[in-house]
C-alpha cells in the first residue's frame, strides 16, 4: 500500500486504523486479528488495509474464507482467494461448511458462515473483522423496516459487538460506500471475486421464486428509491441506524433499571410460589412494571426473560406478556421458545415468572391460575 496511501485505499485504511485502535485501547492488543475473505470488493479491501495496519503493530492476520459448497469449482476459487491472502501476508484458512438449516439459503448460509468464523476467533482469542459496509447497512435498515421492525432491530449493523463469552465483532468500513471498496481494489491492483448468488437474477430465490431479498434491494429497491427522492437514500439509511442505536441505548439502559428494580420488588413480596424443584423463577413484580412507559417495559419483560434462559422471543410474544401486566383477565401461562412466562399472585403481590423449559413444569394450577 505504501507510507502514505491515497484516495479510497487511504480511507479504508483510515477506517481500519481507527477501529483497531479503538479495540485495542481498550481491550489491549490481541494474539491476532480473524478477518472474513469472501474474495469480493469489501472483504479483499479490508483484508488488505487490516494486513497493512496489523503488520506496523506486529499483529499477525488470519483470514478466514468460507467455502459453503453451493456452486461448482467454489472449493478451487476459496483457494485461490486464501492463497491471495497469503501473498498478502495473513495466514489463510478455508474452512468448508454445509448449508442446512432455516432462513432459506441465505440465511443458513450466513448462519454458517458466522459459526465458522466465530470457532476460529474463540480458538485465536481474536476478534473477527467483517467487511460490512454503508450499503450493507442501508438494505439491513431497509429489510428490517419491511418487517415492522422497531428501533432495537433499526439500530441494524453495529460497528462493534460483543457477545457474553467475549468473541468480538469488528465492522471497520461501515462509514464508507461499497464504491469506496470496490476503488480501493483496483488502485491496489486487485480483482475482487465475483459472487453470483449476489445479483439480482442469480441461482438462489426465496421461498417464491422471487430474486433473494437482499439482492432485490440492492438491485432495484435502492436505485428505484433515489430516482424517486431525487437523492441518494443510503446515507440516511445510515443516519437512521445511528440514531435508532442512541434511542435504543437509551431505553435499554432504563429498562435494565427497571428489570433489577422489579425483581428486588418481587423479592420482598414473593411467597410459597415455588414452581417445584427448590428453585425459584426469575420474577418481576407487577407494580413496578406497570407505570413504565411501554418501550422501557417491554425491554425489561425480554431482560426477565433472557435471565431465565429464555431467548428469540417475537413481538407477540412479548405483547402476550405484556398483557399479563396491563391487560390481566386470568389469562395462563403464555408459552415461549424454550419456557414459559405466567402471572403469579394477586394485588401488590402481583408478579410475572419466566421459567425456562426443562426446570420443571409451571403448568399445574399455580401456573394456570396464579397462588393467591
Amino acid at each position: 500500500m505504501g507510507a502514505n496511501p491515497r484516495g479510497p485505499l487511504r480511507a479504508c485504511s483510515l477506517a481500519v486504523r481507527s477501529s483497531l485502535t479503538s479495540f485495542i485501547d481498550e481491550a489491549g492488543a490481541p494474539p491476532a486479528l480473524v478477518v472474513g475473505l469472501s474474495g469480493g470488493a469489501d472483504s479483499l479491501a479490508l483484508t488488505l488495509t487490516t494486513i497493512d495496519v496489523a503488520a506496523r503493530v506486529g499483529i499477525p492476520v488470519i483470514t478466514v474464507t468460507v467455502d459453503h459448497g453451493l456452486r461448482e469449482g467454489s472449493d478451487e476459487e476459496a483457494r485461490r482467494v486464501a492463497d491471495l491472502a497469503v501473498s498478502l501476508g495473513a495466514r489463510a484458512v478455508v474452512e468448508t461448511v454445509t448449508v442446512d438449516g432455516p432462513g432459506g439459503p441465505e440465511g443458513a448460509a450466513r448462519d454458517a458462515r458466522r459459526a465458522a468464523l466465530r470457532a476460529i476467533g474463540v480458538r485465536e482469542g481474536a476478534p473477527i473483522l467483517l467487511g460490512h459496509t454503508m450499503d450493507d447497512q442501508a438494505e439491513t435498515v431497509l429489510l428490517r423496516l419491511a418487517r415492522g421492525s422497531g428501533t432495537s432491530s433499526l439500530r441494524a449493523i453495529a460497528p462493534i459487538s460483543r457477545e457474553a463469552d467475549g468473541v468480538t465483532w469488528l465492522r471497520p468500513l461501515l462509514g464508507l460506500r461499497r464504491t469506496d471498496t470496490e476503488q480501493a481494489c483496483a488502485q491496489a491492483g486487485l480483482a475482487p471475486v465475483h459472487d453470483p448468488t449476489n445479483d439480482v437474477d442469480g441461482p438462489w430465490r426465496a421461498a417464491d421464486g422471487s430474486p433473494l431479498r437482499r439482492s432485490a434491494l440492492r438491485h432495484e429497491a435502492i436505485p428505484a428509491l433515489a430516482s424517486a427522492l431525487g437523492v441518494d437514500p443510503v446515507p440516511a439509511l445510515a443516519r437512521t441506524a445511528a440514531l435508532c442505536a442512541e434511542d435504543d441505548d437509551a431505553l435499554s439502559g432504563r429498562a435494565r433499571e427497571l428489570t433489577a428494580a422489579a425483581r428486588v420488588a418481587a423479592a420482598r413480596v414473593a411467597d410459597d410460589t415455588d414452581p417445584g424443584d427448590g428453585e425459584a423463577p426469575v420474577a418481576l413484580a407487577v407494580a413496578s412494571l406497570r407505570g413504565a412507559p411501554r418501550a422501557v417495559r417491554t425491554r425489561a419483560l425480554r431482560e426477565g426473560a433472557q435471565a431465565a434462559g429464555i431467548r428469540a422471543l417475537s413481538s407477540t410474544h412479548v405483547d402476550a406478556i405484556d398483557d399479563l401486566v396491563v391487560a390481566w383477565r386470568g389469562q395462563g401461562p403464555i408459552h415461549l421458545p424454550g419456557g414459559l412466562a405466567f402471572r403469579v399472585g394477586r394485588g401488590a403481590h402481583a408478579r410475572i415468572a419466566f421459567v425456562a423449559r426443562g426446570r420443571s413444569d409451571p403448568t399445574d394450577e399455580t401456573a394456570r391460575n396464579g397462588r393467591t
